[in-house]
């Protein structure tokens, strides 16, 4: 199987609380021509449920908001990059956040990428296919995560 049949067979994992971001992500990564299953997670407990799932395809990439009840986005990636299975998926921080702090803090638990989201439908295309062009282009990841 080639590189880019591979990726497009796995899954996108968006973990975001708010139906409306979901939304406008999801049509966002199809205004993108991305092929992905999408798979959507509401929180963080969700998504972790998800990816320990042995049933389920894991993610190529996880897509994921910081601002989330119950398990919140930065114990969500924690709990990721701490599993020794988990860790080698790419994990982009998609967030209204633009707080130093909360950069930082995710670059140190092991974020990818941290993207703050943009305020309109047309940025959120344009950084979607920035991260397409990067993510599912460019960079060479693990065969099979």
């Amino acid at each position: 199987m080639t590189q880019k049949l591979l990726r497009e067979s796995q899954p996108i994992l968006i973990v975001e609380d708010s139906e409306d971001d979901f939304d406008a992500t999801k049509r966002a990564l199809v205004r993108a021509s991305l092929r992905n299953p999408i798979v959507h997670s509401r929180s963080g407990e969700e998504a972790l449920l998800y990816l320990q799932e042995p049933a389920n395809i894991m993610p190529g990439i996880i897509l994921l908001d910081l601002n989330m009840p119950g398990l919140g986005g930065h114990k969500t990636l924690e709990a990721i990059k701490r599993h020794e299975t988990l860790k080698q998926i790419p994990v982009v921080i998609l967030t209204t956040s633009d707080d130093e702090r909360d950069i930082e803090a995710c670059y140190k638990i092991g974020a990818n990428t941290y993207i703050q989201k943009p305020v309109d439908f047309d940025g959120l295309i344009a950084a979607i296919r920035q991260l397409k062009e990067y993510w599912f282009e460019i960079a060479i990841l693990p065969k099979e995560i």
